[in-house]
């Protein structure tokens, strides 16, 4: 061999599956954020034992486990490293990449110092959440110093003994003291021109070359004084050999050496590496990460007080499958939210899916030549639209005041107010999106019987209200959609004319108030109070208003607040009571009979009060034939 021949080295490989980048995208959505700052992971080097053309030099292993290494074992060495992950595709491209090897060699150096050769990969990355790819760059930072090779033997004297001091000792690089020829650490290396030493090489390639770690501790050696050394180069697989070398006569330790460190391609291109995940993981998997997207990305900068979980973790019933319902349902999905429910008695009619988002023209003929069930359809189409969502629609009437209930309907009808109560227990809100005014009269009740949160959206042809309903402990109780009424809700749908039965509204108005009602959701879940928050108090995402009445006559919208009327015919303390302890039988009475209701809740008597007031103002205003003008 010619004694002038340059040692040459076995590059270091990395493999990072796939489990890494979901582990990291987490991190980055959930933890990191804007933060890139450099963040400890690890690695993990797995040491061949037999020779083939696959399996001959350590590769540096990467998974889900590198952000929280668990330990190593015979077969595998743990390898620190550290994480560089940028923002922008921007700064991935510009940075400038040698400097970035200088600067990370010269903490290499500052180590060295102290007797100390880290053996540290840097990982550099940039995460594009949104298109699932993964721009990434390994590099093992190295520094050099020219050693030439001027023997070679197949012979380890100290094979045995270095085979049989691997538990005693930790490192790869020893010095063998020349007299006791004991091994010591690097951190006990001393001054000399001449010295031998010990290293554990995990590489098996059949060239010979030992893998590239070398290279930082023979700087180091270079730097303490030393011009001609013997290296003993262990081998696990039988392989050990020795090497003679001499330093370069042009090494300077005060000179700026040369790093190299960048790992290259498998074409031997220095370059970065693309994982493109998309087309690996289920659509399923990608569409559940992508719809939360947006809303973690809030919390990067805007809003990092936002509570995500506790939104997406709500069961929401919505009772109407149309305009209102429709809508309501696509802003709850686009918040997160995965549980919905539906109730509606309606099928889909060909004026429908222009105005109501959930139905398409196929729904209006295609049960049997007849529109498809609102309540059934609407949630098959969100899960059409996401399949992540658990959505269930129930066919069915609810319960109207002033409709009575007949002795052949009894038993339907009971049916559906025990199916509707069952809802009731089952969810945590509940909005009322229903076309008249007498069929949210039960579900109130329930809502306060059960204390639920419940928010009402009801839209008039250029307006629309959106309120919230409170609980009966409230303090100082909001009141609900009946506490202006001065009367029950009756019938007002018998002997009403086609505009009079139909939704006649501008389009417009049902999307900003189903937009209104699931913000105002959003924002009452960020108060500690939940749904007792008082009106008008704030949260870190905003204001939490009673209702809010809109006019696109005006293009105005106000906040009120109105508190809780004591005889109320929906959230009355006497009503709720009643209601409790009767049920069916109660809610029976009262279908049958607005008057029973009036009189339970003591409308009746305010009334007769009035009625008496009237009477007497009149008495007071009459005059006698005596009056003289």
């Amino acid at each position: 061999m010619d004694k002038h021949e340059q040692l040459k080295y076995t590059p270091l490989q990395s493999f990072v599956e796939s489990s890494f980048f979901t582990k990291l995208s987490e991190r980055k959505l959930n933890e990191y954020k804007l933060d890139a700052s450099t963040k400890l992971i690890g690695g993990f080097m797995t040491s061949p034992r037999q020779l083939n053309k696959f399996n001959d030099r350590p590769i540096i292993n990467l998974d889900y486990s590198s952000f929280e290494p668990i330990g190593e074992d015979e077969l595998t060495t743990f390898i620190p490293g550290l994480l560089h992950n940028v923002n922008t595709i921007e700064e991935f491209k510009q940075l400038d990449k040698l400097q970035l090897l200088r600067d990370w060699c010269s903490e290499l150096k500052k180590g060295m110092a102290h007797g100390k050769v880290e053996e540290t990969f840097h990982l550099l990355t940039f995460s594009d959440l949104k298109k699932y790819k993964f721009y990434y760059w390994l590099a093992f930072p190295t520094i050099h110093s020219q050693w030439n090779v001027v023997e070679r033997s197949n012979n380890n004297e100290y094979e045995l003994q270095i085979e049989a001091s691997l538990g005693e000792n930790t490192g790869s690089f020893f010095q063998i003291l020349p007299e006791s020829d004991e091994m010591v650490g690097i951190d006990k290396l001393t001054s000399a021109t001449e010295g031998k030493f010990a290293y554990l090489d995990s590489c098996i390639s059949p060239d010979g070359n030992p893998l590239i770690q070398l290279k930082n501790y023979l700087y180091l050696v270079a730097t303490k004084g030393f011009q001609t050394i013997t290296v003993y180069v262990y081998r696990n697989n039988g392989l050990s050999y020795t090497l003679k070398l001499v330093l370069d006569p042009s090494f300077d330790a005060e000179d700026e050496p040369k790093v190299t460190g960048w790992e290259r391609s498998v074409l031997g291109k220095l370059g970065p590496k693309l994982a493109d995940l998309g087309s690996l993981i289920n659509p399923k998997q990608l569409a559940d990460q992508a719809v939360d997207l947006n809303l973690k990305l809030m919390k990067w900068r805007v809003a990092p007080q936002l509570d995500l979980d506790t939104i997406k973790e709500q069961k929401v019933l919505l009772l109407g499958a149309g305009t209102l319902g429709s809508y309501v349902a696509r802003v709850l999905m686009g918040w997160g939210v995965r549980n919905i429910t539906f109730v509606d008695n309606g099928r889909v009619s060909y004026s429908n899916p222009v105005r109501q988002p959930l139905f398409a023209f196929k729904d209006c003929f295609s049960d049997s030549n007849q529109g498809a069930f609102k309540a059934t359809r609407a949630s098959e189409s969100l899960k059409e639209i996401f399949p992540g969502v658990t959505s269930t629609g129930y066919n069915m009437e609810v319960p109207m005041i002033g409709h009575p209930v007949s002795a052949g309907s009894e038993e339907s009808v009971k049916e559906n107010y025990e199916t509707l109560e069952r809802l009731f227990v089952e969810h945590d809100v509940i909005f009322l999106l229903m076309d008249s005014r007498e069929s949210r009269w039960l579900p109130t009740l329930m809502g306060v019987a059960h204390n639920k949160l419940v928010i009402n959206a009801a839209l008039g042809f250029d307006s629309y209200l959106i309120m919230r309903h409170s609980p009966l402990d409230m303090t100082e109780r909001l009141g609900c959609y009946y506490c202006n009424d001065v009367v029950a809700p009756t019938d007002s749908l018998t002997d009403r004319t086609l505009d009079q039965m139909c939704t006649v509204t501008r389009p417009g108005g049902a999307l900003m108030a189903s937009s209104l009602a699931v913000e105002l959701l959003v924002s009452i879940l960020q108060h500690p109070q939940k749904q007792s928050a008082p009106a008008g108090s704030s949260t870190n995402f905003g204001e939490v208003p009673h209702q809010i009445r809109g006019f696109l006559h005006t293009f105005n919208q106000s906040k009120l607040s109105i508190p809780a009327y004591k005889h109320c015919s929906a959230c009355s303390k006497g009503v709720v009571d009643l209601y409790k302890h009767e049920k069916w039988e109660f809610v029976k009475r009262c279908l049958n009979s607005t008057e029973y209701l009036e009189r339970v809740c003591g409308l009746k008597q305010v009334q007769e009060e009035a009625e008496r007031a009237s009477e007497a103002m009149m008495e007071d205003m009459s005059y006698s034939d005596e009056d003289d003008f």
